[in-house]
């Protein structure tokens, strides 16, 4: 037993020494290394990316939509008159006025995108990739080619439809813009400066942009996605495949992408859609009146108490405004039962209003509560100004 006693020791120190060392290891790995090794620290998480941060590609939403988006090329013939010179008074002065030369013809090209939105062959496009062409045609991923016809045009809001004539054509499904956030993504696909079909990747910048002079009716989606010439026309879609804008213009000091480009939202482009295949145009309320926002100079000088509303500029003599009585100076805050807050919100209640439909008036004359009730007109086609 007496040599027991010393061996039993002898293993009890080695069992605590060991652990002593394991727990060191295990928690103050650093106290036994020497200076020469580099430490790293490597990520306990799990590779997989979460729904919240997004896919790490957008292929699934490309194959989806891409196919429906379409390649457009219009041709117009355009004359131009004889030179200048022959103009000139003293050049007439000494050849005379019989010296005549024909005007030149010449072709124009470009082109643009388009989004197939039905089966049937209709192709949601803008206004000014198409305007004024004497030939379309229409270029299919698949490379499939097709003249198309125009169906309609919505000149002030930037959109048109045209038709082509082919089977099995791809489509594509629409979103809902309104439910679209800042900072969501959105992917631009198009045909910039005519060398192919191209996605670009962005976020939705901003939405509600209006005022910016480019059409009568604004409501843009801006993005940072890269917008190019050529990609007019062209789709907005969201990270799941689902078109929310149709692309339209990009500010821009060079010509090129600058991070700041502007889509037309589905909620406005459908509408207009919408109407031009059911009918060929587009119907729009109209009172005949002229309005001006309401300055702090002017609030001044009509005595009013806040900036809210919209002054009425001129009146249309015999239009539907002047026959139910509204005038010059009349100040309108609200338009069939809506409050008005700026030139904007007048034009566009006006506006969804249809034809027949009458709009109580309300605001103020001289200082003095009026309230009229006005019968709605169509809308005749305009340049793109402030009148409703």
């Amino acid at each position: 037993m007496k040599g027991y006693k010393p061996l039993l020791f002898l293993f009890q120190s080695i069992t605590v020494g060991l652990a002593a060392a394991f727990v060191v290891l295990l928690w103050r790995p650093e106290l036994l290394e020497n200076g020469m090794v580099v430490e790293i620290v490597e990520s306990t998480t799990s590779a997989a990316v979460s729904p919240a941060s997004g896919p790490v590609s957008y292929a699934d939403a490309v194959a989806r939509a891409a196919p429906a988006v379409v390649n457009i090329y219009t041709r117009k013939i355009a004359t131009d008159d004889a030179h200048g010179m022959f103009d000139d008074p003293i050049f007439r002065h000494f050849f005379g006025d019989s010296l005549q030369f024909p005007p030149q013809e010449r072709r124009e090209s470009s082109l643009g995108s388009g989004v197939i939105v039905n089966a049937r062959g209709y192709v949601l496009t803008n206004n000014h990739v198409i305007e004024d062409a004497d030939t379309i045609r229409v270029a299919l991923r698949d490379g499939r080619k097709a003249e198309a016809e125009v169906v309609g045009a919505d000149p002030e809001a930037d959109l048109a439809v045209l038709k082509i004539a082919l089977e099995d054509l791809p489509t594509i499904t629409l979103g809902r813009s309104e439910e679209l956030q800042v900072g969501d993504v959105v992917l631009a696909i198009g045909n910039p400066f005519g060398v192919g079909q191209t996605v670009t990747l962005g976020i939705a910048s901003a939405t509600g942009r209006n005022q910016l002079g480019i059409n009568t009716f604004e409501n843009f989606i801006q993005t940072d996605a890269a917008i190019n010439p050529g990609n007019s026309g062209g789709a907005l879609i969201t990270a799941t495949g689902e078109l929310v804008g149709i692309n339209t213009a990009i500010f821009s000091r060079t010509g090129g992408s600058q991070g700041i480009g502007f889509a037309i939202p589905m909620t406005l482009a459908k509408g207009s859609m919408t109407q031009i295949i059911e009918t060929g145009h587009v119907s729009r309320g109209w009172l005949g009146i002229e309005i001006q926002e309401i300055t702090a100079e002017l609030a001044e000088s009509f005595g009013l108490e806040s900036e809210e509303g919209v002054i009425i500029a001129g009146v249309l003599r015999d239009g539907p405004a002047y026959r139910s009585g509204l005038r010059p100076g009349d100040v309108v805050t609200r338009i069939g039962g809506e409050s008005v807050a700026d030139l904007r919100d007048a034009l566009n209640t006006i506006t969804r209003a249809r034809p027949g439909d009458n709009l109580l008036v309300r605001g103020t004359r001289d200082g003095q509560p009026f309230e009229l009730e006005t019968e709605v007109a169509e809308r005749p086609v305009q340049s793109a100004s402030p009148k409703g």
